[in-house]
């Protein structure tokens, strides 16, 4: 009786030390990227996220990063089971899900105008559509998938110069381009720019310090990059959006339980109008004398120059096919008229 006794009690304790084990186990770590480190809007979402995915059953643990490269690095290298950064950095990971932030992808134009809330919503959608069951393996590439997208804004062309306020103004311009997102290059080559190597965290230093004389950017970085530097006496924000930009969360897919990327992919899709929120508040704070208005005429031109370049570099191999033809689906819902949809140029 005594063994017996002895050995119920050692296998409790065993028991005990594997729960302990479990529970550590349970712990995964995500790299957020948030230029403000981890007092950053992008980083107070990511701990709201934690909170809900810890009624899910699983425990995320933050790790806030200002330098977007190394937190792709230390997830690529193991250091975190997830990773929230841009999707110029993420695109890596899942091509479908990268092709949202492309040239023009989302933005609605209609009679020369951009229908900004209508872009926003042909966001919002492709981000439900991706979001959805029916689209859960074009979510999965190899061994991550991707736990959620939400909105960063319309990246708007910001210059130095009001004078650079066409096409051909641009010829010999020094533009910035991400140095990890080929197509920025490419376009800004189509036009006759001139582009200069940069990457999120020395974009405005480029821009502020005058050696490029265009960088395009969302308005939620104006104020912490102290873009007004760069923009200085002459220079302003035209309001045509060069694409619609989001972050995006991957996940090491066998790091987390099975099913936990479409619990992971709902919360961000409610919380898509809490980022709005933030864009618009971004938007509204810009000085009103700072927006360039762009004349219909340039509109329609900028906007097929877009269309172009984006079925170009699509056809090079940059962009992602599957994905472009999903949210084309998406974009002509709200302009079933434009000519593009009856053209079936992206989906080739």
């Amino acid at each position: 009786m005594k063994f017996q006794a002895k050995a119920v009690k050692y296998v409790g304790a065993a028991l005990a030390l594997s729960a302990v084990a479990l529970s550590a186990q349970a712990a995964n770590t995500m790299c957020v990227f948030d230029i403000i480190g981890a007092s950053g809007d992008a980083f107070n979402m990511a701990k709201d996220y934690a909170v809900a995915m810890q009624k899910n059953g699983v425990t995320v643990e933050l790790k806030a990063y200002v330098n977007e490269a190394v937190a792709v690095d230390e997830f690529r290298a193991g250091k975190c089971d997830a990773l929230m950064a841009t999707a110029f950095r993420t695109r890596q990971f899942n091509g479908v899900a990268g092709s949202i932030d492309t040239l023009g992808a989302t933005t609605v134009v209609r009679d020369g105008k951009v229908d900004l809330p209508a872009s926003y919503e042909v966001v919002r959608k492709v981000v439900q559509t991706f979001s959805s069951p029916q689209a859960a393996k074009l979510m999965v590439e190899g061994n991550y998938e991707i736990g959620g997208i939400f909105p960063l804004g319309a990246a708007y062309p910001m210059v130095n110069n009001r004078a650079i306020d066409s096409v051909e103004a641009l010829a010999g311009k020094k533009i910035a381009a991400l140095e990890y997102d080929q197509a920025q290059a490419m376009m800004i080559q189509r036009v006759g720019g001139k582009p200069v190597a940069a990457d999120i965290n020395n974009l405005s230093a480029k821009f502020n310090g005058g050696e490029v004389d265009m960088i395009a950017a969302p308005t939620l970085a104006y104020k912490p990059l102290e873009l007004s530097k760069g923009l200085g006496a002459k220079g302003g924000i035209a309001r045509f959006p060069l694409m619609i930009l989001t972050y995006q969360v991957v996940l090491n897919q066998a790091k987390f339980p099975a099913g936990f990327g479409e619990k992971s992919r709902d919360h961000w899709v409610s919380e898509f109008d809490r980022a709005m929120k933030l864009i618009q508040n971004a938007d509204a704070s810009i000085p009103a004398g700072t927006w360039i208005e762009v004349a219909p005429d340039h509109v329609k031109k900028y906007s097929a120059i877009l269309r172009e370049s984006r079925i170009d570099i699509a056809g090079k191999g940059v962009y992602n096919k599957q994905g472009l033809k999903v949210i084309k689906k998406v974009r002509c819902a709200a302009t079933p008229a434009e000519a593009e949809c009856s053209s079936p140029s992206e989906e080739g």
